[in-house]
């Protein structure tokens, strides 16, 4: 088989992926493709709607459709940090009546995590997936356990001005690839949903690919071309993040803080991998406009002017390609 075959069979995989998707998802096409996107990319992604669109189906959808081990944890309040990456357990061996502490591993152990309204539980217990989202390992009581591969979080959380949410802490915002918004159905979407989700018939959805070809998948997605211009613009509007040193005007009146190297790093690992999803073995500006919002919009702090204004970190991303053109 020539290279040229394997790459178009890998494709014919994403293709059939994002069918089996959509036979129990109406619409959304955009948030499908960016939790494509960010598969492929090997980086998680946080899902922020109102309740009632959708979210945690798509999330299981998306684990049916893929032949990996799924787990799902409800985020509450009372919940605890050992409830998530697990705890040591006193046993006694029967044959010498020895006792020891075993490991038990928690559900942070699986290859697709759905973090279930992750804002509704304490900082404390959302600290827990820190080192698992960055690292791919749990440490517990002096020993490391690496997870599975492939690893992903997908979480799911609740506008902030809802009642008993928590905000998420800057440094795990920085570990999301993508933040993804989920908006409302359009009239023929929302007729679509009622007559597929109130009859008897409920869609099914068969596993289409393997761990073994999603990390051929993502290997594939590193080795897309990204051109020096776009390296060069990709840094330019990292660093115009920064109010301190930037010259966009909406930023300096808008941002408290800027995006860090890890945005820029998370840009170019997303436009490789929409690039792939279309089918192209090359990113191109259109690729990293896509992506700029999903990129940045968790990583800006912005200011009380900001706030005043109604403004939010989509318009300062507008605002920021507006002021730097694509090259």
């Amino acid at each position: 088989m020539t290279d040229e075959a394997s790459i178009q069979q890998q494709l014919a995989k994403l293709v059939a992926l994002r069918d089996a998707i959509a036979r129990a998802i109406v619409g959304q096409r955009a948030v499908v493709e960016q939790l494509l996107i960010g598969l492929l990319a090997g980086g998680h992604c946080l899902l922020e709607g109102v309740p009632g669109l959708g979210k945690t189906l798509l999330v299981r959808s998306l684990g049916e459709a893929l032949a990996l081990d799924f787990r799902r944890i409800q985020f509450t309040p009372d919940l605890m940090p050992s409830d998530i990456v697990g705890t040591e357990l006193l046993e006694e061996d029967h044959g010498t009546g020895k006792r020891y502490f075993k490991f038990q591993q928690g559900p942070v152990f699986t290859n697709l995590l759905l973090a279930d309204e992750l804002n509704r539980t304490p900082p404390k217990t959302q600290s827990a997936l820190l080192e698992a989202m960055q690292e791919r390992t749990i440490s517990y009581a002096g020993v490391t356990h690496a997870l599975p591969k492939p690893f992903f979080v997908l979480a799911t959380q609740n506008p902030l001005e809802q009642a008993g949410t928590y905000p998420l802490p800057e440094a795990q915002l920085d570990r999301f690839l993508l933040h993804v918004r989920v908006d409302y159905p359009d009239e023929s979407e929302e007729r679509a949903i009622l007559a597929q989700t109130t009859g008897a018939a409920t869609a099914r959805i068969e596993p289409v690919m393997s761990g073994d070809e999603l990390l051929a998948l993502q290997a594939l997605a590193r080795d897309v071309h990204v051109g020096d211009d776009l390296f060069a613009w990709i840094v330019r509007l990292v660093r115009a993040t920064r109010p301190q040193a930037s010259d966009v005007p909406a930023v300096r009146e808008w941002v408290r803080w800027g995006a860090g190297p890890r945005a820029g790093q998370s840009l170019v690992l997303a436009a490789k991998a929409r690039a792939l999803l279309h089918g192209r073995l090359a990113a191109t500006r259109d690729d990293i406009k896509a992506l700029a919002a999903p990129v940045l919009r968790h990583r800006l702090l912005l200011s009380f002017a900001a706030e005043a204004e109604q403004k939010n970190s989509d318009d300062v991303v507008a605002a920021l390609l507006d002021a730097m053109p694509a090259p």
